[in-house]
Order: structure tokens, then sequence, then C-alpha cells
């Protein structure tokens, strides 16, 4: 185990292009390095069946959107995070990460499932037909919670995630779908926002938010995914 001042992460980036999972991480990487961290990075999962390099790993920042995990992969990263190494990350990078993989899901505690849009006259076939106006709503918990501390409701127009979890989350923050008319619910649906979970010794960070770049240098959703990252790790 490393000291405070000699900590080590873990950047997983890739998957979905979408994302922009290089440029997402990258934004990130000068604070973890100001905090201590030595950055290392890797295009896909397979460091994670790497049991010894992982045992040097205080935290795990993942950025990979769909994509395919090895069993050898999950059950090493879950090894790791058990004994004590942390896991953070944003919106598909870790919430729509390894749909081959249910022990993947089981291990976050929720799946991204859909990010309901625009009117379906207003569509016009790009990412932007599902952006919609929504607010993040910090629950009372939040108050005091060293990733939350001092954040009020805040709102954003991007995707607006729609998850399934699991009462295995301690859950920070929620945002509510509307039933608009087109939409096929008949009422309004509350999913987390901004969950975290312990698993072993370790802990898992999880904000759904943060679909582009300009979201992610939002300046609320900056701070929670800065302190998560901190909150996280070993």
């Amino acid at each position: 185990m490393t000291d405070e001042h000699g900590r080590k992460a873990l950047v997983v980036r890739g998957g979905w292009e979408g994302h922009a999972p290089v440029e997402a991480t990258e934004l990130f990487v000068p604070f973890l390095e100001k905090q201590g961290f030595e950055v290392h990075r890797a295009e896909s999962p397979a460091p994670y069946a790497d049991s010894e390099f992982m045992s040097g790993i205080d935290l795990i920042v993942q950025c990979y959107t769909m994509g395919s995990i090895e069993r050898e992969e999950l059950s090493g990263l879950e090894a790791a995070i058990r004994a004590g190494t942390g896991m953070a990350g944003w919106h598909g990078g870790i919430a729509d990460s390894y749909r081959n993989s249910s022990d993947y899901l089981h291990l976050i505690g929720g799946q991204f499932a859909c990010h309901p849009g625009k009117d379906p006259a207003e569509r016009e076939g790009s990412q932007a037909d599902n952006f919609v106006p929504y607010t993040v709503n910090m629950l009372p918990e939040a108050a005091t919670h060293p990733i939350t501390e001092g954040i009020a409701d805040f709102d954003l127009v991007t995707e607006q995630y729609w998850v399934l979890t699991d009462d295995y989350i301690d859950v920070l923050a929620t945002t509510t779908q509307k039933v608009r008319p087109w939409d096929p619910w008949h009422r309004e649906v509350t999913s987390p926002a901004i969950w975290t979970r312990r698993w072993g010794n370790g802990k898992i960070f999880v904000t759904t938010p943060g679909h582009s770049l300009d979201v992610l240098q939002n300046d609320s959703v900056r701070t929670i995914i800065e302190r998560g990252m901190l909150w996280a790790s070993r």
C-alpha cells in the first residue's frame, strides 16, 4: 500500500468514442497529479487482470462506455476493489460499461437504461436529440457528505440518465424523468444521479452527468467528480 503522497491512479478509457474518453479523462489528470497521484493510462481494461500491478493502484478512474470485459479482467477488478482500491467514474464510462457482464453491473450497483430525448418532431439525427433540461436534486444526506457538501441543486441541458439500480447504493442526488405527451410511461420516474457503494475494503463513486466536455466542466459536476475521486481512493 502506498502512502498518501505516493498514491497511484489507473485511468482506463475507451469504448464508444462519442463520450470522448481520452479528452474527458485528460481533464482530470492534472488534478490527480496535483493531489500527489502517479497516473497510469490504459486504453482497455486489460490491466485489471494483472493482480500484481493492481495491488499497487489506489484509485481507478474509468471512462469506458459499452465495450466488453474478459472474465479475468473483471475478476481482477473486483478483487482489487475488494482489497481497497477505489473506483470512480461518470456517465456511460462507468454506468454503461461492459454490457456483456451482469457481474460488472452487480459491482457498480447501477446500469444505464435510457436517456429519453426531445419531442420526436424536434429531432434532427444528432446527439443533441437526447439533450433535455433537467435538475440534479441533492438529497439531505448530500449536505454533509465530503463529495457533495455545500453543493446545491443544479440544472443541466444534456442527457438525463434513467438508471436501473439496487438498494445497496448510497444515493446523494437524484433526477426525475417527467411525463411528456409523447412518453409511454404514466408517472414520473426518479433515478439516482450521484451514488456511492462500499465493496469489501473498497469504495465506488458514480455520477451520471458527464456526457460531454462542457458538462464535465460545469462547476458543480467537476467539483463532484474531483471530490468523488478523492473519496473513493484508498
